[in-house]
C-alpha cells in the first residue's frame, strides 16, 4: 500500500497508483490524460477490479480501503512484482497464476493493460474498468452530471463521461462485454488522508468484460483518447511499446546509473502552447517551473549529451522572457496566465546555458540568446518586479511581502513561511555567476562589456565578503545592508561553492563545506536548517498548513546533493577513494530508489530528524538530476 509505481507518457500523462492495486490518492489512476500537454490533467480511468473464476470460486485480486476495512485484498495473491522495464505483477495460488502489465503508449494518452494466463489450465478472467472524470488536483464523486453515456460495439466502448465532452475510448482484443452500470462509492485514499485533505472518493462502472484466457493467451485492454489507437492490433501494439520501453540510449551504462538514467526521461514532456520540449517538476502533482527546470536540466539533459532537447527548453523560456524575468511556472490550467514570481529561477537561466556551451560548444546559440542576457541584466540592474534591483553594494536585493521568490517558496494564508526579503545570499552568488557568465560569453564572441557591468561587478567583489561573512567565518543566510542580518544556518551558501564562480578563499569555502557537513548532511539530502535552530521541525506531516511550515525549517532536500558533492570533490580532490566514499554515503538512496515510496523514483524531500521515508512527490526531476549529474562528471558509475 505505501509503495507506488509510476508509467509516464511524455505529455504530462501518466498512470500511476500502489503495489497492491488500491489507489491511495486523489492522484493515482491508469489514464490521467494531459488535455493540453503538459497541462489540463485529468484522471479517466481510475482502476480495474479483477477477479478470476477457480472451480466454481470468484478470487477478487484487486485492492481497495473502505472506511471500515480493505476489501477486497487481492494482494494477498501477489507472489511477485517487478517495476522494470514496466510494471509486472504476478498473481498465483495452487493450480493458477496470472501475470499483468501496465504501459503507456508514447506520446497519447493511451494507456494498455495485459493479462496473460501463466498457468496450465483456462482461466475465467472477469474485468470491471471504474472511470472517473476529474482535474487531477481534485476528487471524484456521484453526480448527476457526469452519466458516462456509452456506446458498445464487439470490441471498443466510447463512452462520454459529461455531456460534450472528450469520447473516452476502451477497446479488447478478447472477451464479451456486458453493462453493468453502478458507483464505487466511499473508497479511501489513504495518503490524502495523511495530507490532512479530503479523502473519500467514488468511481464509476459502466460494465465489465468477460473471458476465458487459454495458458499463455494474453488479454490487452486499451484506454485512450484517440480512436485510431483503440482501433489497432492491441497485441502488436503491446509488444511495440513494451519494446520501446525497454531500449535505452545508454546500452554501455548498467546497473544503478542506467536506471537513474530512465527514470529521468519520464520528466521530458512536449509542450503544446509552445511546440518545445519542457520539464515536469516532479509527479504526481507539480506542472514545468522554471526554477525547477533549469537546476533539473543539467543532469537530465546537458550531462547526459541531449543537445537538442537541452536547446529546446532553452529556446522555448529565453521566448518567455518578461520585464527581465523568465516564468516561475506555467499553470496546471493552460487557461490561467503564466507567473513570474521568481527572483532565482532566471539567474540559474545563465549558468545552465554556460553549462550548455561547456558542453556542446555552440557558439551560434550563445551569439543568438546575447541580446535577451543583457535585456535581463539590465532590467536587473535598474529595477523589475518585486523591487528586484542592485543596491549601491552591487548585490541583488528583492522582496515583498505575502511574495516568495526564492526555492524557499512555502506560503500559507498570504504568509511567506521562509521570509527573505532583501539580499539572499544563494540569490547573490546566481548574480555575481551571471554577470560573470556574461562577461566571459562577451570575451569569447570578441565584444566589449559595458562598463556599468564591470562597475557592478567591482562593487560586488569589494563588499561581498566583508558584509555577508559572520562572526562563525561562515556567511549569513540574507542581510539588508546596513540595516540587518539573518544567520539562520541553511545550505543557500553552498552554493558559492559549487557554482562556476566564486569570490570566497579557499579558507572560507573549507570552513563552509565542513560546517554544511556537521549541521546540515544526511544520507537523503541536505537539511534546510539546522537542528539547534529554534525554528527548526524535523518531521514534515500534517494538514497543508502544518506541511507548508516544515517545508523549509530542517525538511531535507536530496537536489542538494551535487551541491555538496561538487563542492567536496572541488575542496578536497575527486580521487578514486573520495568517489568510493561518495557512493558508500550514497547507498541508503540508492536503497530508496528501488525499494521505497515511489519505485524507481527519488522523492522530493524527506524528514529533517531521522530522514528515510521519503515525503513529497514520489518523483522529483531535481532529486534524479542531481544523482545523474553527480555520476556522468565524475564518472562514478564506473
Amino acid at each position: 500500500m505505501e509503495k507506488e509505481w509510476l508509467v509516464t507518457n511524455g505529455l504530462g500523462g501518466y498512470a500511476s497508483s500502489t503495489v497492491s492495486g488500491a489507489n491511495t490518492r486523489r492522484y493515482h489512476g491508469l489514464l490521467v490524460a494531459a488535455l493540453e500537454p503538459p497541462a489540463d490533467r485529468n484522471v479517466l480511468v481510475a482502476k480495474i477490479e479483477e477477479r478470476i473464476l477457480v472451480n466454481g470460486e470468484y478470487i477478487d485480486l484487486s485492492t481497495n480501503q473502505y472506511p471500515d476495512k480493505l476489501y477486497p485484498n487481492g494482494s494477498q495473491y501477489l507472489k511477485n512484482f517487478n517495476r522494470a522495464p514496466d510494471p509486472c505483477w504476478e498473481f498465483e495460488k495452487d493450480d493458477w497464476k496470472l501475470q499483468k502489465r501496465i504501459l503507456m503508449v508514447q506520446q497519447s494518452n493511451t494507456t494498455l493493460v495485459s493479462y496473460t494466463n501463466k498457468g496450465r489450465n483456462p482461466m475465467q478472467l472477469e474485468l470491471h474498468p471504474l472511470y472517473a472524470y476529474n482535474q487531477f488536483h481534485d476528487i471524484f464523486h456521484e453526480n448527476p452530471i457526469t452519466d458516462f453515456h456509452s456506446e458498445v460495439t464487439s470490441n471498443k466502448l466510447t463512452t462520454y463521461p459529461e455531456h460534450g465532452s472528450i469520447p473516452v475510448y476502451t477497446s479488447w482484443n478478447l472477451g464479451r462485454f456486458s453493462m453493468a452500470r453502478a458507483w464505487y462509492k466511499h473508497i479511501q485514499l489513504v495518503e490524502e488522508q495523511k495530507r490532512g485533505l479530503e479523502f473519500n472518493c467514488d468511481y464509476y462502472r459502466i460494465g465489465y468484460l468477460e473471458v476465458e484466457l487459454q495458458p499463455e493467451e494474453e488479454l490487452v485492454l486499451c484506454f485512450s483518447l484517440e480512436e485510431a489507437i483503440a482501433q489497432k492490433d492491441l497485441k502488436k501494439l503491446v509488444a511495440i511499446t513494451r519494446n520501446k520501453a525497454s531500449r535505452t540510449n545508454h546500452e554501455k551504462k548498467t546497473g544503478f546509473y542506467a536506471d537513474l538514467l530512465r527514470s529521468g526521461k519520464q520528466f521530458m514532456v512536449e509542450r503544446h502552447s509552445t511546440k518545445s520540449k519542457s520539464i515536469i517538476a516532479g509527479y504526481h502533482w507539480f506542472t514545468d517551473w522554471g526554477r525547477d527546470t533549469m537546476i533539473a536540466m543539467r543532469g537530465l539533459m546537458i550531462a547526459d549529451g541531449d543537445k537538442t532537447t537541452s536547446k529546446s527548453i532553452l529556446t522555448t523560456y529565453f521566448k518567455s522572457v518578461d520585464q527581465g524575468m523568465i516564468p516561475n511556472r506555467f499553470p496546471d490550467n493552460s487557461k490561467d496566465a503564466v507567473q513570474y514570481n521568481t527572483i532565482d529561477a532566471t539567474l540559474w537561466l545563465f549558468v545552465t546555458l554556460y553549462e550548455y556551451h561547456q558542453k556542446f560548444q555552440d557558439k551560434a546559440f550563445i551569439k543568438k540568446q546575447l541580446k535577451v542576457l543583457k535585456d535581463i541584466l539590465d532590467w536587473h540592474i535598474k529595477g523589475t518586479r518585486y523591487q528586484i534591483q542592485v543596491t549601491g553594494e552591487g548585490f541583488l536585493y528583492g522582496g515583498e511581502e505575502g511574495v516568495q521568490l526564492t526555492w524557499m517558496d512555502a506560503i500559507v494564508g498570504g504568509k511567506v513561511i521562509t521570509p527573505r526579503i532583501g539580499c539572499p545570499v544563494e540569490i547573490n552568488a546566481l548574480w555575481y555567476n551571471a554577470l560573470k557568465i556574461y562577461q566571459s560569453f562577451c570575451l569569447e564572441l570578441n565584444l566589449e562589456m559595458d562598463v556599468a557591468y564591470i562597475e557592478v561587478l567591482e562593487r560586488f567583489k569589494a563588499n561581498f565578503v566583508k558584509m555577508f561573512t559572520n562572526p562563525e567565518g561562515t556567511l549569513y543566510d540574507v542581510i539588508v545592508p546596513h540595516r540587518s542580518s539573518d544567520n539562520s544556518f541553511r545550505p543557500n551558501q553552498m552554493f558559492w561553492l559549487s557554482l562556476p564562480y566564486t569570490v570566497l578563499g579557499k579558507a572560507q569555502e573549507r570552513a563552509i563545506f565542513e560546517a554544511i557537513k556537521e549541521k546540515l548532511f544526511t544520507p537523503y539530502g541536505l537539511r534546510t536548517l539546522d537542528q539547534d535552530d529554534p525554528q527548526f521541525k524535523g518531521t514534515y506531516e500534517g494538514n497543508h498548513e502544518q506541511r507548508d511550515h516544515s517545508y523549509h525549517q530542517g525538511t531535507v532536500w536530496p537536489f542538494l546533493l551535487y551541491g555538496y558533492y561538487h563542492s567536496f570533490f572541488k575542496i578536497y580532490g575527486s580521487s578514486v577513494k573520495h568517489k568510493k566514499q561518495v557512493l558508500k554515503e550514497l547507498e541508503p538512496l540508492q536503497a530508496h530508489f528501488y525499494s521505497e515510496h515511489g519505485l524507481y523514483c527519488i522523492s522530493e524531500i524527506f524528514d529533517g530528524l531521522a530522514p528515510q521515508a521519503g515525503k513529497g512527490c514520489i518523483q522529483q526531476a531535481w532529486s534524479v538530476a542531481a544523482l545523474i549529474k553527480l555520476y556522468t562528471e565524475y564518472g562514478l558509475y564506473k
